[in-house]
């Protein structure tokens, strides 16, 4: 059996499965501050003989997103970014939110250095600069963030920029590199690993506390334990600690996969009605449909995909109708697949227009989502088109780094599909394109 839990901020539901089937679900209050005690009451609220044959407990964790909402719990940054004079037209955090940004920020410095789609761009890192900054902050900055021009193409100096600060205020600094976020658009990709790193701290601490809970659920022994992501699949609590802010979408993204799968469709809008408000996303072939460029999180633009979202008030019955309206594509109608706890307080007359789907369990929609997602990893390219045969090569190669991506996030190698999305021109960088793949698989099996 899978066990799935998703820690709201009223609730926490949990849901078994016996294959593609829900056996038993569960909904008790969460406790407020402790989404691991919250975990725990609703997986104790289970018989004992069901959850002692759960193999795999997949949690959706909405800590990061509450973090940086309420800017509490967030460790003090350094960011460093490398690209010197070419990268100095807008400062490092422009645009936060002043409360974010001063809750966040250690301090800031950009240094000379940086690369481009080729070697011959490439700019020396100024390795002295990197040793001041880092020396400058040894005590007072908890984490680093470092971001360097054109790092998704040539990720070697800012793992340079790395050793040097790890040198200056200890070994074990945490140092978080934007080229692990991927995409070309330097402040989106700046402003998310500065995010990894000031929720770096709460989410390894709570992770701590999770691992130290887990053989007191009574589960299966050896039970492997997941987590939601943003993009509606899993990772491992190693890759959490490592991308924690690939969490901060999670939980709608569990809610709109489980909605799907509960209801029996690929393709649908779907709403979850919880107490004070209504989110209203769409489902494309089964996972979460992504907001576009210039995704913000906490009034912040980065580069996490995202669901894409309206939020209505729970209560305001026609604006829920009108947002589920502009979900729908143009080219046709769309089934609404309506979950979550006031799912049946929506009378059916304010959306005559639809085909309303009201599933069974939907209640506990982002457990069951939980619990029901596959491992999953991504991997971004930007490459300078060439010949067919050439830009395959990278093709495959963008395919191969997917799929190693959804490995360390704790999927099985020996099942683990992989998926190319369309090629997407840079409109920046003429003779650019952009390559992107998706690969999803099931976890390891003990």
């Amino acid at each position: 059996m899978i066990l799935g839990v998703d820690v709201g901020p009223t609730n926490t539901d949990a849901v078994l499965l016996d294959g593609d089937r829900a056996v038993r679900a569960v909904k008790v209050p969460s406790l407020a501050g402790d989404a691991v005690g919250s975990l725990a009451a609703a997986v104790r609220a289970l018989p004992a003989e069901l959850r002692g044959r759960a193999t795999q407990l997949a949690v959706g964790l909405r800590v990061a997103a509450r973090a940086v909402r309420e800017r509490h719990g967030l460790a003090r940054v350094g960011v460093l970014r490398v690209g010197g004079a070419a990268a100095d037209a807008v400062r490092p955090l422009f645009g936060w939110p002043e409360a974010l940004r001063d809750a966040v920020c250690a301090g800031t410095a950009n240094v000379r250095g940086g690369g481009g789609l080729a070697p011959r761009d490439t700019t020396p890192l100024d390795r002295d600069a990197v040793a001041r900054f880092g020396a400058s902050l040894a005590g007072r900055a908890e984490a680093f963030a470092v971001t360097a021009v054109f790092s998704p193409v040539d990720g070697g100096q800012e793992r340079e920029a790395a050793e040097i600060l790890r040198a200056e205020t200890g070994p074990d600094t945490t140092v978080l590199l934007s080229s692990d976020v991927g995409t070309l658009d330097l402040l989106a990709r700046e402003n998310a690993t500065v995010l990894d790193a000031a929720l770096s701290v709460l989410v390894a601490k709570v992770a701590d506390e999770l691992t130290a809970t887990l053989p007191r659920l009574g589960l299966a022994p050896g039970a492997a334990v997941l987590v939601t992501r943003s993009d509606g699949t899993l990772m491992s609590l190693e890759y959490l600690r490592r991308q924690p802010g690939l969490s901060l979408g999670s939980g709608p993204a569990c809610t709109i996969r489980g909605a799907g799968l509960l209801a029996g469709l690929q393709d649908a809008v779907v709403a979850d009605i919880g107490e004070r408000r209504a989110r209203v996303g769409a489902l494309t072939g089964g996972y979460p449909q992504e907001a576009g460029p210039g995704e913000r999180f906490g009034g912040v633009p980065v580069s996490v995909r995202f669901p894409d979202l309206i939020t209505v008030r729970a209560d305001a019955h026609r604006e829920l109708a009108e947002a589920a309206d502009r979900m729908r594509p143009a080219a046709g109608l769309l089934p609404l697949i309506l979950v979550g706890g006031g799912a049946g307080g929506v009378p059916a007359k304010v959306l005559a227009g639809f085909d309303v789907v009201r599933p069974g369990h939907g209640g506990v929609a982002g457990a069951f989502g939980a619990a029901a997602s596959p491992v999953g990893g991504q991997y971004d390219r930007i490459v300078r088109r060439g010949t067919g045969r050439r830009l395959d090569a990278v093709r495959d190669e963008v395919r191969d780094l997917a799929r190693a991506g959804a490995v360390r996030a704790g999927a099985d190698p020996r099942r683990v599909h992989t998926h190319a999305e369309p090629d997407l021109p840079v409109p920046y960088l003429p003779g650019a394109v952009l390559l992107r793949a998706r690969a999803v698989g099931p976890p390891l099996p003990l």
